[in-house]
């Protein structure tokens, strides 16, 4: 009998590539890792690993099982879910990852109202941006996520069900004071010497406002990075900086403007879950849930994108 803790680890290795990170994520030494990855080939009577150097790679039949693993771990969850729920409303425990803008506005709303119509579902909400939010759904720390299909640098693959939730703008936020805190779209060329407030490197927002700065034919100076939008918020209202964000990310209760970009520039903001097995009811409900978001306009059939870099 295969152990369903081992084959995730083995799922997780293949996701995350080494025995180290394995052992990051699950909390565990390294050494431990590698025994348990052992005692799952001793089960299997199968080679499932093969070492190169001081790294360890999965076997073509590792990989094959490893890919196997993450539909028998969501089938287990479901049948064990169901099982425990059999007859009644939905229940137990759905973990559900968003990014920073969208917990208040989509996800914390979402709760509220499960909570309220289903007291036996558990929601667990985790602050999770694109970048590793993905990872996260694939290894199966999370069972569904709040991302964008427009985070270029880890794409969503054909291993992940997506359901389109809405559409939202970047745009220019100024200080209430900054000359351009009028009405109209704006130009971003004309801001090329003013101080910016950036997301941290390599985060979704870094690398877009990145580009949309350098289609507009500048370098920025950045002067301050911030992980979260309210001290972005703050750091703009007192007249330090300006900066791009997502219009789901300006909290109205900062003396702030926004302006709308002349080359208009849209994310696309959608719920994925893991594809295979049918998801578990509780699941379901979730994603009923964040459907439709209130005060967001729904996804359209035509929309600008960001520009090529």
């Amino acid at each position: 009998m295969m152990n369903p803790w081992r084959l995730r680890l083995l799922s997780q290795l293949d996701t995350l590539g080494t025995v180290r990170a394995v052992a990051q994520a699950a909390n565990l030494s390294p050494s431990s890792v590698s025994q348990q990855l052992a005692v799952l080939e001793a089960e299997t009577r199968t080679q499932l690993l093969e070492r190169t150097g001081r790294r360890v790679r999965l076997t073509s039949a590792g990989l094959i099982l490893a890919r196997r693993a993450r539909a028998i771990l969501d089938h287990m969850d479901t049948v064990e879910t169901e099982l425990r729920g059999f007859g009644q409303e939905p229940a137990g425990l759905v973990r559900l990852g968003a990014f920073q803008s969208a917990i208040h506005t989509m996800a914390v709303p979402a709760v509220t109202r499960l909570a309220r119509e289903h007291p036996h579902l558990d929601v667990e909400l985790l602050e999770l941006e694109p970048h590793a939010s993905m990872p996260a759904l694939r290894v199966g720390d999370v069972d569904t996520i709040i991302t964008t299909t427009d985070f270029d640098e880890l794409p969503l693959g054909p291993d992940l069900d997506l359901v389109p939730l809405a559409t939202d703008a970047i745009v220019l936020v100024v200080p209430a004071e900054h000359p351009a805190a009028g009405r109209g779209a704006v130009d971003l060329a004309a801001y090329a010497d003013e101080p910016w407030a950036f997301d941290i490197p390599q985060s979704y927002m870094a690398n877009l406002a990145l580009r949309l700065c350098r289609h507009a034919g500048f370098e920025p100076r950045v002067v301050c990075r911030f992980s979260n939008y309210m001290m972005t918020l703050q750091h703009v209202e007192a007249g330090l900086s300006i900066a791009l964000l997502p219009a789901l990310a300006v909290d109205h209760r900062y003396r702030v403007a926004t302006r709308e970009l002349a080359a208009p520039v849209t994310r696309t903001i959608t719920a994925a879950i893991r594809r295979g097995s049918p998801p578990r009811a509780a699941v379901r409900v979730v994603l009923d849930a964040l459907r439709h978001p209130p005060g967001l306009p729904l996804l359209g059939r035509e929309r600008r994108t960001e520009p090529e870099s």
